[in-house]
């Protein structure tokens, strides 16, 4: 597969990791090296995932070396783990010294600290050495954990002839030049420069009379999901890294936001399924309990919470008034079912930066939205009770409280998210069990409550 046409659509199938299982068995490492030749490294990669620890490593040990370094970082995280597990310190160095300094830092970072050391020992560019070093002191959820060091800059004093040797020269350590910053003589950084309008200059012009002043960039603590949505807002392909004093000390490229949005997406997922930590189904069954047994010990408290209510409402509903219980998993379904439309509705907008306005304007909506909502419901049901048992009274009680319930319900899905949000906790918590089992308990109390008030119990 020639290079232009490395970005058709690969799709793994069964056939090509038995073939590469059999050639690696029968050690034809020529043609299994052509084979291999015909794949971009993600599908290289995505053939590894697939093949055992010993297997997987003696194809990365035949792969070139800028080749196994990408492709290394397109392994599934866990089985990236075992593999560097089984290169020697100076093997990981070969491999980080093909990588950008980003990617460099990342993949030292899953390493052991004293193996860490190590590595980075072995690193003979003493200069991407130092890159990575300053790269690893900053935290990994922060800009300054996120950037590379490749960048293209020029100086405002330089003239446009002098710009244009200079850029050649950093252009051969940069993947891709998204940007031209322009700087001043301390590294602060002024501007950025159009390509265009460097072409069309005149050699003797300086670049400080066409380069363009505005130009977004972010500090390097500024936090990760804050520099997505920058870059999402403005449309970027990649951004300046700042400190304080705005000195220039790398960029954050889209690969790296798409990364974090992934990352952000899947705890979310998880957060709001009533998972904690970050696991995957292949963690041991021991992790996946830790991540998973503190929501479900908060959904049995609630169930126990559902229960002591009902019983303390056992006297109350005899005879007639029995039929009440029968309706207790459904008006604790629509609670539950209610609070969580809504607080997705709100996280969402949290996490888009979409949710504008006053918490009041937000909640007075809501009970609005829910109210229309319940009462629509509320009809059906009361004919459907009438109906089934001919008791109105009955039929209006169940009625009432379901549209009472919804609207409570409506609420604390929006407060709840918006409360945590400002004390800087995740709101994506407000979407799993959290939200539903409060609202069920409250749901059941509120029913029985309004219930026995209508029909005089």
């Amino acid at each position: 597969m020639s290079e232009e046409n490395q970005n058709i659509h690969f799709e793994l199938t069964e056939e090509l990791v038995e073939r590469v299982e059999l050639l690696v068995e029968e050690q034809k490492d020529k043609e299994l090296q052509a084979l291999l030749k015909e794949y971009h490294y993600a599908d290289i990669a995505e053939i590894l995932d697939e093949l055992n620890l010993e297997e997987a490593i003696y194809v990365i040990k035949l792969l070139d070396s800028e080749t196994t370094s990408d492709v290394l970082m397109e392994l599934d995280e866990d089985n990236r783990e075992k593999v560097l597990k089984n290169l020697s310190a100076k093997e990981i160095a070969e491999e980080v010294e093909e990588l950008d300094t980003d990617d460099a830092a990342d993949m030292i970072a899953e390493l052991p600290e004293e193996r860490q050391q190590e590595v980075i020992e072995k690193i003979e560019d003493e200069e991407h050495k130092e890159e990575i070093k300053e790269l690893l002191a900053y935290d990994e959820d922060t800009a300054g954990g996120l950037m590379a060091k490749e960048l293209v800059k020029v100086y405002e004093t330089w003239t446009v002839a002098g710009c244009l040797r200079r850029i050649r020269g950093q252009a051969e350590e940069v993947t891709r030049v998204h940007s031209i910053y322009v700087v001043t003589k301390d590294e602060k950084l002024i501007g950025r420069l159009s390509l265009k309008d460097l072409i069309v200059a005149k050699n003797d012009q300086k670049i400080a009379d066409i380069y363009i002043s505005n130009v977004d960039s972010v500090t390097v603590d500024e936090d990760a999901e804050e520099v997505a949505k920058v870059m999402a807002k403005y449309d970027l392909e990649a951004i300046p890294v700042v400190d304080e004093n705005k000195t220039l000390l790398g960029r954050i490229t889209i690969d790296d936001i798409v990364d974090v949005l992934k990352e952000e997406a899947e705890k979310d997922y998880q957060l709001a399924a009533g998972i904690t930590g970050d696991v995957d189904s292949d963690d041991s069954i021991i992790e996946l309990t830790k991540a998973r047994l503190p929501w479900l010990f908060l959904g049995l408290i609630g169930g126990i919470g559902a229960f002591l209510i009902m019983e303390g409402f056992e006297e109350a509903f005899k005879g007639e008034a029995l039929i009440l219980f029968f309706f207790t998993p459904l008006i604790a379904a629509m609670a539950g079912n209610v609070g969580v439309q809504s607080s997705a509705i709100i996280v969402q907008g949290l996490a888009n930066d979409e949710v504008k306005g006053s918490v009041n304007s937000r909640l007075i909506k809501e009970m609005l939205l829910a109210a229309l909502n319940g009462l629509i419901l509320a009809i059906f049901l009361f004919f459907f009770v009438w109906a089934a048992k001919g008791e109105i009274n009955t039929a209006f009680a169940i009625s009432v409280s379901l549209v009472a319930v919804i609207i409570i319900a409506g609420l604390i899905g929006t407060f709840v998210p918006l409360f945590l949000d400002k004390r800087g906790i995740d709101p994506a918590i407000a979407t799993g069990p959290f939200i539903t089992t409060s609202n069920d308990i409250l749901g059941i109390l509120l029913y029985f409550w309004i219930a026995k008030m209508i029909l005089g119990i």
